[in-house]
C-alpha cells in the first residue's frame, strides 16, 4: 500500500473520528469508539475505500498515535483533538511536568497575548513535553514560535491536566500569566 494512501486514510480517520462521524453516518460513542464496519460500509457510500488492513496500517503507522483500536479489533477511536460535542473523554488528572511546551504560529500571537491558549473548537488545549514535537506542531501553521508553559504553577493554582494515550497533555485553558515566549 502506497505511503500516500495511508497519509490520506489517516487525514480521513482524523476528520471523521475527531470533528464530523455524522459525514458518513457513523456513530461514536462518548469515548469516541466507532465501529470499524459501519467505518468502512459509510466510507464507501461516500466514495473512500477504507479496509481492515488500511485502519490497521493507519494505526501501526501514525508516529503521533493518533488512533486506537479496541482489544477486540471491531472498534477504533482518536485518542484526543475530538471537536466532536457527543464525545466526552473520561481521561483521568495527572501530575504534568513542571513545563509543557505549545507550538503555533507568529500569526496567533496576538491572540494568544490577549487570550491565552484557549480549545478553540477542540475540547482542550494540546501540550507537548518537548520542544521537538512542539516545533513540529507549529510549523503546520506557519512561522513557528514555542510557547514554555508553566504547568506546575497552573497545577498548583487548580488547574486540571490530564495526558492522552499518545502522550499529549491536555488541559481546558492557559491563561496568559502561565505563558512565556521561548
Amino acid at each position: 500500500m502506497s505511503q500516500k494512501i495511508i497519509e490520506e486514510s489517516s487525514k480521513f480517520l482524523s476528520y471523521v473520528l475527531r470533528h464530523e462521524p455524522q459525514a458518513i453516518g457513523l456513530e461514536l460513542d462518548s469515548e469516541g469508539w466507532g465501529d470499524i464496519d459501519a467505518l468502512i460500509s459509510g466510507a464507501a457510500k461516500h466514495g473512500r475505500q477504507m479496509s481492515r488492513e488500511l485502519i490497521a496500517l493507519v494505526v501501526e503507522g501514525n508516529d503521533k498515535k493518533r488512533f486506537a483500536l479496541s482489544a477486540d479489533g471491531q472498534r477504533i477511536r482518536a485518542v484526543q483533538g475530538h471537536s466532536n460535542k457527543n464525545v466526552q473523554l473520561q481521561l483521568e488528572a495527572r501530575q504534568p511536568p513542571a513545563v509543557l511546551f505549545h507550538g503555533t504560529a507568529t500569526r496567533f500571537m496576538a491572540s494568544i497575548n490577549e487570550k491565552g491558549l484557549i480549545p478553540g473548537s477542540r475540547h482542550h488545549v494540546h501540550l507537548s513535553q518537548d520542544l521537538d514535537t512542539a516545533r513540529a506542531v507549529g510549523q503546520r501553521y506557519g512561522q513557528v514560535v514555542i510557547l514554555q508553559i508553566d504547568a506546575q504553577a497552573m497545577q498548583a493554582q487548580g488547574f486540571t491536566f490530564y495526558q492522552a494515550e499518545n502522550g499529549v497533555w491536555l488541559t481546558d485553558q492557559v491563561p496568559v500569566g502561565f505563558i512565556k515566549p521561548l
